[in-house]
């Protein structure tokens, strides 16, 4: 057997804003390789943003990926969080390291235990984003999406543009807030590998690509492409997550 073969199980965790649709490029072309892939929306966002409560926190995330590994029946799963889903497929394998094959961070964050998103980032960028999502009121306080800077991303204006704008839902700030409580050191022994996307580099995810840079045992991989990658850059992405074995 060949590292393309198929028949793989690809657990894809999305990122801020967006929800399970930010997969379907990518979605789509692992299927067209034989593998399955399962692609949830995570609660509050997307198609499930009436959702949105003062109950949320990250363990919600946590349970909602979970909770489909346990009624998919998953096993052996290349579990992959982008971005901000680095978060919860860390939390993920701290319960369930027997159900996981593979932990892929894509340009993703990567918490230590009691810490949360948002001290992953500068502490002057973190204070930005809590009065942004304060400043939006609401019952229940959530970052409004950069519709205006979308190109930060790494996704010029055209159709691609367009369509995040038109999908892309609040974050509920408690999701950045809540600290990840583990039980294990971060992969809970499974392997793992980084994906750093370098052109452009995003800023919020630097303090993990510099953490798991220097991780013994940890696999790295790097891609030319933007920080959007899985909906600007799908063949790439595609491609190398189907090397993964």
């Amino acid at each position: 057997m060949t590292e393309f073969d198929a028949g793989k199980t690809y657990l894809l965790v999305h990122g801020s804003w967006v929800g399970g649709w930010f997969w379907a490029p990518v979605a789509e072309r692992l299927r067209g390789m034989g593998h399955r892939v399962f692609a949830p929306t995570l609660t509050g966002l997307g198609e499930r943003r009436h959702l949105l409560s003062l109950d949320v926190t990250l363990d919600t995330l946590v349970d909602d990926v979970v909770h489909v590994i346990g009624a998919e029946e998953l096993q052996d799963i290349i579990l992959i969080g982008h971005s901000f889903g680095g978060i919860p497929i860390t939390g993920v394998a701290d319960r369930l390291p027997e159900s996981i094959r593979h932990l892929v961070y894509l340009d993703a964050n990567i918490p230590e235990s009691g810490r949360s998103f948002l001290d992953t980032l500068p502490p002057e960028v973190a204070e930005t984003r809590r009065q942004a999502a304060r400043a939006a009121g609401g019952r229940v306080p959530a970052l409004p999406p950069p519709l205006a800077a979308i190109g930060a991303l790494g996704v010029s204006e055209g159709s691609v543009a367009d369509w995040l704008r038109r999908r892309m839902t609040p974050m509920p700030l408690a999701y950045y807030e809540t600290p990840l409580t583990l039980n294990h050191p971060v992969g809970n022994g499974r392997p793992c590998t980084f994906v750093s996307f370098t052109n452009p580099a995003s800023p919020p995810q630097e303090s993990s690509r510099q953490w798991a840079r220097g991780r013994a045992g940890w696999g790295w991989m790097e891609l030319a492409v933007g920080h959007a990658a899985p909906v600007t850059a799908p063949d790439e992405v595609a491609r190398l997550l189907a090397g993964i074995s």
